[in-house]
């Protein structure tokens, strides 16, 4: 199976002072397999939202290629999703009336009550039945998410790409959300790209965990997979022996490794290839396939990519 997503080799350089560039980040590869949640940690300036927004093709890379279901990206697209901090929504628009705006961006030539029930499909989704008619004023922060999050998937994108979502919210309405999405997601077997500063959030959503290191200069080093189940729940996944192992790896890399990876970096440091970890799982228990491409194991045993 081919990579769904496949970023080539980028790099982002800007004019630095006195002359020369400043590379935020240099020679990223990474291949994302269709239908997984891949969630990117590391510290501020590493370029987690510059890589985003390469990906959504509202920036461009200084070096290398992005590749998403073997065509390469040029611009913005309506196959490309993107869920930002705020929720960006238009004001002068009631709920249906956002999230049929995007149904309709993406099919032009459907008529009112298809456009209708495609909306409402995702309002149900999202849980804000009966809030149809209401404008974003008249709705509460995590409602507002709430709406963003459906007019993304309402186009039934490729690749939903989120950048801190829930980061704004109360503990408990993100806590709420990211149940939400996360459902959402594994029934429609959406392909996620997602930047998080919260290690428990990446452990709940994601497959894999990208770490990078700090900038300038980042580099991906570490695919992290997660080895809890995925139909794991927020309220019994601390109980499975690889939780804290998965959870204490991360930390480690972000109080301490990160800082020092470029001076650390072993010789044989392949850009193509970074390293993949499993922790909590003993290394013979990691499939051949897993630890050649980097990626988890799929439904019926099928590599991700």
């Amino acid at each position: 199976m081919g990579k769904f997503i496949s970023i080539e080799g980028i790099a982002k350089r800007y004019p630095a002072p006195g002359g020369g560039q400043t590379a935020v980040f240099e020679d990223l590869w990474l291949g994302i397999g269709q239908g997984e949640f891949v969630c990117v940690i590391g510290h501020s300036g590493c370029g987690k939202t510059t890589v985003l927004n390469i990906l959504a093709g509202l920036d461009e890379p200084s070096a290398g290629t992005v590749i998403v279901d073997g065509r390469q990206i040029s611009g913005p697209s309506l196959d490309r999703a993107v869920i930002f901090q705020g929720h960006a929504l238009l004001p002068w628009r009631s709920v249906m009336g956002n999230i049929a705006y995007a149904v309709t961006s993406r099919w032009r030539a459907w008529p009112r009550a298809k456009v209708a029930a495609q909306a409402q499909r995702f309002i149900d989704l999202v849980n804000l039945t009966g809030s149809e008619h209401k404008k974003p004023a008249e709705l509460s922060g995590g409602m507002k998410q709430r709406v963003g999050i459906a007019r993304a998937l309402a186009i039934e994108p490729k690749i939903l790409l989120m950048d801190e979502p829930f980061s704004a919210l109360d503990a408990l309405t993100r806590g709420t959300l990211q149940d939400e999405v996360r459902g959402i997601c594994t029934a429609t077997d959406q392909t996620v790209f997602m930047i998080t500063h919260d290690v428990d959030e990446a452990i709940y959503l994601a497959d894999r965990i990208l770490l990078m290191s700090n900038g300038p200069g980042a580099r991906i080093a570490e695919c992290v997979v997660n080895a809890l189940p995925r139909d794991r729940t927020r309220a019994d996944m601390h109980r499975h022996p690889a939780y804290y192992p998965l959870r204490n790896h991360i930390m480690d890399f972000l109080i301490s490794r990160s800082k020092s990876f470029a001076a650390d970096m072993a010789a044989d440091y392949d850009p193509r290839h970074p390293p993949v970890v499993k922790p909590g799982i003993p290394e013979p228990q990691l499939a051949p396939a897993l630890v050649a491409e980097g990626g988890p194991a799929r439904r019926s045993g099928a590599p991700s990519f």
